[in-house]
């Protein structure tokens, strides 16, 4: 121990001997000399005064010799204002929240960055790799923070969710999903999203057949739920979201996550691979697909009769339109994700009266239709479940 600080200090004098504890990661850097490149990259990405702050930080600074490694093309590329987000993310990605000394990197197996990606740290042979990159100089101190020098530049994720995926080989079906349902663009934007992506083989344990149906046209707004329930928002890595225990997805349905006989699961589906970086999230592969839990008729009864004392109150006050959106949102709700239980004569009833409804002569009312609607598919439900006597003259 008394020989690693030993070399941390001899190191920090050698590339830096004037700095002192007041100076900053920036004002460091550039007093070190070995840096340039990399300050010029900060200026040009706009992040002095972030990497100046009262916040501890703590970088691993690629070396002049480091950036020299990339094509000069690329490296003039990126310092161009047209390509400042580009920059922003590479830098960002060199950036750890908080100050993490050498001795605490040697005992971590990644460290999320400020840019939401994790970089990879692996010990070998008493060194340690960051990404790949060596670490060669430690625990230089700043005033906010500590640098650690690396001989090589890390570059994070640039392709989004589903180019990843794409690249992987094994999610055709998923990404063949993904566009039937329309969501491709969604999953290109910003997010982030954290993804728990099923496998070829996992679609391939699905009843033969229900694949090919759920891709049909007149399914895609069902097919588009069972993805959603695959989508949380924001970057979950594996250790936060078994911490959480659950988490809540698109689809506003929760799932579960939790430990059993040893192995990580999302409701039953094992993870087989966690953590994998995207420029706009992470994805965890699972061997089976989730299927959000469906409506029973019983959950079916409850909110049509809340739907009727709510767009009551609504339409009474005026609010016609507020009304018509209710009935029109709960009767598709039910139709998309109503259970086995839950007679298709009702579902029938509830498409038949959203389907009359745009033919209406402009007398009509919209709600008045749509609430006859609600009435009958509720009566059925009563008729079905046994608890409507009917007379018999």
């Amino acid at each position: 121990m008394k020989k690693l600080m030993l070399m941390a200090l001899v190191t920090w004098l050698a590339v830096s001997p004037s700095t002192s504890r007041a100076d900053n990661i920036v004002e460091t850097a550039v007093k070190a000399g070995q840096f340039k490149t990399l300050v010029t990259a900060v200026k040009a990405a706009g992040l002095v005064k972030t990497l100046s702050g009262h916040q501890k930080l703590t970088v691993f600074a690629p070396t002049d010799k480091a950036f020299a490694k990339l094509p000069k093309e690329a490296l003039q590329s990126l310092l161009k204002p047209e390509n400042k987000t580009a920059l922003t993310r590479i830098l960002t990605y060199h950036v750890v929240a908080g100050e993490v000394s050498a001795k605490q990197a040697f005992g971590l197996s990644s460290a999320e960055t400020v840019s939401g990606q994790r970089l990879d740290l692996k010990r070998t042979n008493g060194s340690l790799k960051i990404d790949g990159a060596n670490l060669v100089i430690t625990d230089i101190e700043c005033d906010n923070g500590v640098i650690h020098v690396i001989d090589a530049v890390l570059m994070p994720e640039n392709k989004t969710i589903p180019g990843v995926a794409q690249d992987a080989k094994n999610f055709k079906t998923l990404l063949a999903a993904v566009g039937k349902a329309g969501l491709v663009s969604a999953l290109n934007s910003d997010g982030p999203f954290t993804v728990f992506a099923p496998t070829d083989q996992a679609f391939g344990k699905l009843p033969k057949g229900t694949i090919e149906t759920l891709l049909k046209p007149e399914n895609k707004t069902q097919l588009a739920n069972i993805l959603k329930y695959h989508v949380v928002p924001g970057r979950i890595f594996s250790d936060k979201a078994l911490a959480a225990g659950q988490a809540k997805t698109l689809l506003g349905k929760k799932v579960e996550i939790s430990i059993k006989s040893g192995a990580a699961q999302v409701n039953n589906a094992k993870l087989i691979a966690t953590d994998i970086d995207a420029a706009n999230g992470v994805i965890h592969v699972i061997d089976s697909v989730l299927l959000p839990p469906s409506l029973t008729s019983k959950e079916v009864r409850n909110l049509l009769e809340e739907t009727v004392a709510k767009g009551a109150r609504i339409y009474n006050d005026g609010g016609k339109k507020k009304c018509e959106e209710l009935y029109r949102s709960v009767m598709n709700r039910i139709i998309d994700e109503a259970g086995e239980s839950v007679p298709k004569a009702t579902i029938e009833i509830l498409r038949l009266s959203l389907k009359r409804t745009g033919s209406l002569e402009k007398h009509e009312d919209p709600c008045w239709v749509l609430r006859h609607g609600i009435d009958l598919a509720y009566y059925s439900l009563k008729l079905d479940s046994g608890n409507v006597s009917i007379r018999r003259n």
